[in-house]
């Protein structure tokens, strides 16, 4: 499953980071975050990073450390044991490990659509799977 193609950027233990961050391909956070993350990549929140942000959008997201706001995967969303996430949650597959501090709500994505993955796009299958909340108001 794994991509050797894909990039990995790490925002070290020092790096502090404030503002708006999109991204494709494979970031890990050890450091400080604070803003919006939109991407389409994966995102990777180690045990020595805090992060408050508005939302975090991304393909999938595994927290090991603390995370302040909300946060939606369109793939799945993994909390590791010591990890601290105060906000609501959205994924498509969620796994929340023992000794993990959770305050929120979960949204799941209901059903996989009825489309025949192989006659479509790729990115046009990925839209079909994501919830819209709008819509659903």
């Amino acid at each position: 499953m794994a991509n050797i193609n894909k990039n990995l950027t790490v925002f070290g233990r020092e790096t502090e980071f404030d503002g708006h961050l999109e991204f494709s391909d494979s970031l890990v956070i050890t450091g400080k975050f604070h803003g919006t993350i939109n991407a389409t990549g994966s995102l990777e929140i180690e045990k020595t990073s805090v992060c408050e942000v508005d939302k975090i959008i991304a393909e999938s997201v595994v927290v090991s450390g603390q995370v302040s706001g909300n946060i939606e995967a369109s793939d799945h969303i993994e909390l590791c044991n010591g990890s601290k996430v105060t906000g609501d949650i959205k994924a498509a597959r969620l796994r929340i490990a023992d000794n993990v501090e959770f305050e929120g709500q979960v949204s799941m994505l209901d059903e996989i659509p009825d489309t025949d993955i192989f006659s479509v796009s790729s990115e046009e299958y990925k839209q079909a799977l994501i919830i819209r909340t709008d819509e659903v108001r």
